[in-house]
């Protein structure tokens, strides 16, 4: 096996022992009151009993038998879980414990875990400006690893960010409702610094049972005052210095990030999307735990 293979197995593990202990330690009784099944799926025909409802009488079966039959129904509690991953170039970024994409992994492999010991199907859709790569549903513990190994050791094709891309893929890859988790750091933005994706977020949410699980980090807020600093967009490549010490740049940048953040409120406010944001730095268990919650 080549030393490649073999740090990747060792990360793999890694991975799996400590958010597998997760799920099952904090996540798994909230995961499950949390993303019910579809509803009630039909089970069975039988004969009418006194006091069954008259509402779920077959008449197709009761005219052909000459006698009354019901439908009965039970609860649907398996699910399709897909997760979008974002993989673009800016989950590189970090500066406080881990990067955005290490953060996004570890979030992803819970979620996992939590979905197969509910017994749910597991497909992950892995995004830059492009698809990367899609995962179909399956259960099972080496199917999830798989997953795993791709989160890890992936890498894309294309450095940008195109969520509606990912989202389009999803409405058109999966037919039947799915519970749906988007895990980006959502820097895709018009030139009006608002979000590009909203029609493409608009149609996933209202075909699936959409989540959005948004990473970033701190440094991402605010400018700091440290003099003049080289910068590169690490998606477009495009290179640039800037005045820290300036007020106004600071002033117009966290301007700008907030009016960002607050269109993303008011897209999924609008749409009815829960969401969480998560900080590199912070414990993403609380956020998970907030986001379920909520439901």
């Amino acid at each position: 096996m080549s030393d490649k293979a073999t740090e990747l197995l060792k990360k793999v593990r890694k991975i799996e022992i400590r958010t597998k202990a997760l799920s099952h330690q904090i996540f798994a009784g909230e995961y499950h009151s949390a993303f019910k099944g579809r509803g009630m799926a039909f089970s069975e025909v039988r004969e009418y009993r006194y006091g069954d409802d008259v509402r779920n009488m077959d008449w197709n079966v009761t005219a052909r038998m000459r006698s009354p039959y019901v439908k009965v129904f039970e609860e649907e509690r398996e699910l399709t879980v897909v997760l979008l991953v974002d993989v673009s170039r800016s989950g590189l970024f970090g500066t406080d414990r881990r990067t955005k994409r290490e953060l996004l992994t570890e979030i992803a492999a819970v979620l996992s875990f939590s979905a197969i010991l509910n017994n749910d199907k597991v497909g992950a859709l892995f995004f830059s400006d492009r698809v990367e790569k899609f995962i179909p549903p399956k259960k099972g513990r080496s199917h999830l690893l798989h997953i795993i190994r791709e989160m890890i050791d992936l890498e894309p094709a294309s450095d940008g960010t195109d969520v509606g891309s990912a989202l389009r893929f999803l409405a058109g890859a999966i037919k039947k409702k799915c519970t749906a988790f988007l895990l980006s750091d959502l820097l895709d933005v018009s030139p009006d610094g608002t979000p590009a994706y909203e029609e493409a977020l608009k149609v996933a949410a209202g075909r699936h049972d959409l989540s959005v699980i948004k990473v970033h980090d701190p440094r991402e807020r605010t400018l700091p005052a440290v003099g003049y600093i080289h910068v590169k967009d690490s998606e477009s490549g495009r290179t640039a210095w800037i005045n820290t010490d300036s007020r106004a740049v600071r002033g117009a940048y966290s301007r700008w990030y907030w009016k960002l953040d607050a269109e993303e409120q008011r897209m999924f406010n609008k749409y009815g999307i829960d969401n969480v944001d998560i900080s590199t730095g912070s414990d993403y268990v609380k956020g998970l735990k907030e986001l379920f919650a909520k439901r």
